[in-house]
């Protein structure tokens, strides 16, 4: 059995010229790409709405589809919008400016909502089977617009508290069904690109942030969930410790699930948000998995996560409640960062693959990211990942002693280029699939990097140019991705 690989790139990535990468034929061509250059997956970042920070790791709903990537022009196709009109949203930015796509896409989507038809049969359908999420983020999201996007905590205590929701219902039923078909269209425009790359052979590999932003609606319609005080406020907020990296440690702010009292209901939220998930991806990542073990807590009020205690996790219960709701799920572990044994055994015991990042590999000579030291093909390699320099920018931050042992492990051949020769490296691995960033293959430096951790005001901008697609290209990711052994 020929063993696997394929990209990384985020959907807002591809080229589009509206100001951001969308659902529409950039993302049909690049699934072509892909199957043109022999892969069998493209991995995509979380398809969830962003709010501030732009970051889709920091999203106002766990469930619902980012209204940016509805593609233009298929409303115009759907006699939603018109051409001349859609002209006036064109952008050329070498970055996304989500300064002006916050301010200008709703305005769009709302013309083509002017002209939907609320009583398509397809449309009730989507509401009533999504009813269980959709009721409450269309309604979070009117109170919000009207609010002037501030903090859902610092509402009017009616909306806050959701003392009456059918009078809240009633009070924002026009804007309510202005998002439910944001999400109609979002998830109709990504059900038929998903059924197009998986007939072509692209399974779609998808990422799960474990936590859920403070000002989203998940924690607003379900506060018990969440170790919240009398205010609705977290006493506690998830980080952690501080490192090598970060003397502060890393304080995330986002809100601490109550996993006692989820254990008692059978996890029933994360069991529906992973129904959803399922929905949109073949395969899903979960993002900082380890916390299923044990995770880091700090004071609500706290500045930094220097001060903070490790609580022991869920651990098995959760994923013996997957296995039953969720049959075959297929699911890749995050489990980078501070791994300890107890993580390694439950990791074990899932049966899940974990990551195996190149980049971490030459630090020493006994990294465990090093090829040699990949004994399993139960895992995913990767050169980098979106938090991660590109490839050669990456390599231009060596020292000179992790560039001699990069040389002596990778053996770059006469005139090789060194981000090629990492790339042919991670192929050549035991791994059983291995995940490129599309960055890497275009050979981009720091303007193809997606993502600096504890930074903000440039990540998440990265735009692929249109014509990434030569010949060339293709054969050279085709001729690398051939180099996969085979399982015996």
């Amino acid at each position: 059995m020929l063993k696997k690989a394929g990209i990384l790139l985020p959907v807002f990535s591809l080229p589009n010229k509206y100001g951001i990468g969308s659902l529409g034929k950039s993302a049909y061509k690049f699934v072509d790409f892909l199957k043109g250059c022999g892969q069998s997956y493209w991995q995509v970042l979380p398809l969830n709405p962003t709010i501030y920070g732009d970051s889709p790791y920091q999203s106002p709903s766990a469930f619902a589809g980012n209204p940016y990537f509805v593609d233009v022009d298929m409303l115009i196709e759907e006699g939603l919008l018109t051409q001349e009109f859609a002209d006036g949203f064109l952008r050329n930015d070498e970055k996304i400016d989500y300064g002006y796509l916050f301010e200008s896409r709703h305005f769009l989507l709302r013309k083509a909502f002017e002209r939907f038809n609320i009583n398509s049969e397809d449309y009730r359908l989507f509401k009533e089977n999504n009813a269980f999420w959709l009721d409450d983020y269309s309604l979070f999201m009117s109170i919000k617009e009207y609010r002037s996007n501030v903090q859902w905590s610092e509402w009017p205590d009616e909306e806050k508290y959701r003392r009456d929701i059918k009078a809240l219902r009633r009070e924002y039923a026009g804007s309510i069904e202005f998002w439910n078909f944001v999400q109609y269209e979002f998830y109709s425009q990504y059900s038929k690109l998903k059924s197009y790359a998986n007939k072509k052979g692209i399974e779609i590999i998808g990422d799960m942030p474990i936590y859920v932003a403070y000002d989203s609606v998940d924690v607003w319609a379900n506060p018990s969930n969440y170790l919240l005080d009398e205010e609705l406020k977290p006493r506690l907020v998830a980080g952690v410790p501080p490192d090598l990296f970060s003397e502060d440690g890393q304080l995330w702010g986002n809100p601490i699930y109550d996993w006692e009292k989820m254990k008692k209901e059978n996890f029933s939220w994360w069991m529906d948000r992973l129904k959803i998930a399922y929905k949109l991806y073949d395969i899903l990542r979960i993002d900082h998995f380890r916390a299923f073990e044990s995770y880091y807590v700090v004071d609500g009020d706290a500045e930094t996560a220097k001060k903070g205690e490790w609580r022991e996790g869920v651990g098995m219960a959760f994923f013996r409640e997957l296995y039953k709701t969720i049959p075959g799920a297929k699911i890749i572990a995050e489990d980078l960062g501070i791994i300890t044994d107890k993580v390694r055994k439950l990791l074990k015991q899932t049966g899940y693959p974990g990551m195996k990042v190149l980049h971490f590999a030459f630090c020493s000579d006994n990294s465990d990211y090093l090829p040699k030291n990949i004994k399993t093909s139960n895992c995913i390699v990767y050169a980098g990942t979106h938090d991660n320099m590109t490839t050669p920018q990456w390599l231009k931050s060596l020292s000179e002693k992790e560039l001699k042992l990069f040389k002596k492990v990778c053996k770059p051949k006469k005139g090789e280029d060194y981000t090629h020769c990492l790339i042919r490296t991670a192929m050549s691995t035991k791994a059983d699939r291995v995940i490129i960033c599309m960055a890497d293959y275009l050979g981009l430096g720091e303007d193809g990097r997606i993502n600096e951790p504890s930074t903000t005001g440039k990540n998440w901008t990265w735009r692929m140019k249109d014509k990434y697609a030569s010949k060339k290209l293709r054969e050279s990711i085709k001729e690398l991705t051939a180099m996969r052994p085979e399982v015996k």
